[in-house]
């Protein structure tokens, strides 16, 4: 195992090991147990500031060393990675920041099987006079495999160190959680299992789930993610962070380098997002 998946298995989860294989690690409630999985690989792009051939041979070389990663291909001219893996984003994304370079995922899967959930603190009850963001404490990515297996790419960071729970809930509402989102959704059908799993929250305030859940992206597009800690009996705070699942691009479908709302290129977004805590 590669000692960046050995780390963070450490803490919770999840390594993806031999190519179509997906290992899950859990510390928690038992000692560590390890249960393997086939999955089907999928296509990533990536934005990957990029100078010369040197830099691709270096971002090559590390990836190389990454379990699950089958493929990759490189423009020099667009600035973008391709990757055709088992591994979760957050795995490429964090090995290619240790070569020294930034890394934005532009689009993953195919058309209309990829979401997005950003996971922030709720909103309070009663809304203040200035509207203010709500921190954000997370990012779960759900890249759709077949139609049985969905991948679930979880970070949480700036959470009080403990034991969560991650659940997907009937309603996109967050106006009033955890109730205005309503109980654990099950699918339409009722066969679904709502619970994503738990994860544990280290001392950094950091935290990771990866793994798969049997759900279509359309079935958990526009409702709502609770992650709330184990063990509070009132949930307080930072003690609950929620989140509505939207769609994002499939791979080769955002090749926008300025956002036509706000005017900044994806790298200035970048850094308003690892100064939130999101990256």
């Amino acid at each position: 195992m590669s000692n960046l998946l050995l780390k963070r298995s450490i803490y919770t989860i999840v390594a993806c090991l031999s190519t179509g294989s997906l290992y899950y690690y859990t510390l928690s409630p038992s000692p560590f147990t390890k249960r393997e999985k086939m999955l089907p690989a999928y296509q990533a792009t990536f934005s990957v500031p990029m100078h010369c051939d040197a830099c691709i041979k270096d971002i090559s070389g590390a990836l190389s060393k990454l379990p699950g990663v089958q493929e990759t291909d490189f423009s020099l001219p667009k600035q973008l990675l391709t990757t055709t893996s088992t591994t979760p984003p957050s795995a490429i994304i964090s090995t290619i920041q240790d070569t020294g370079r930034a890394a934005i995922l532009r689009g993953s899967g195919k058309a209309n099987s990829a979401a997005v959930c950003i996971l922030e603190t709720p909103p309070p009850p009663t809304p203040p006079s200035v509207p203010e963001a709500s921190p954000v404490r997370g990012l779960a990515r759900l890249i759709e495999l077949s139609d049985r297996i969905t991948l679930l790419d979880m970070t949480l960071t700036s959470l009080p160190k403990g034991s969560y729970k991650a659940s997907i809930r009937q309603s996109g509402d967050i106006s009033n959680v955890p109730g205005s989102m309503g109980g654990v959704f099950t699918g339409l059908e009722g066969d679904k299992t709502g619970d994503l799993g738990k994860l544990e929250v280290d001392e950094t305030g950091r935290g990771s789930l990866v793994g798969e859940v049997d759900w279509r992206i359309w079935e958990m597009v526009g409702r709502g993610v609770v992650v709330e800690r184990l063990g509070v009996e009132k949930q307080r705070g930072n003690d609950l962070v929620v989140g509505v699942v939207a769609r994002s691009a499939g791979v080769w479908e955002n090749e926008k380098v300025v956002c036509g709302c706000s005017g900044k290129t994806v790298w200035e977004e970048r850094e308003e997002m690892v100064g939130k805590g999101m990256l």
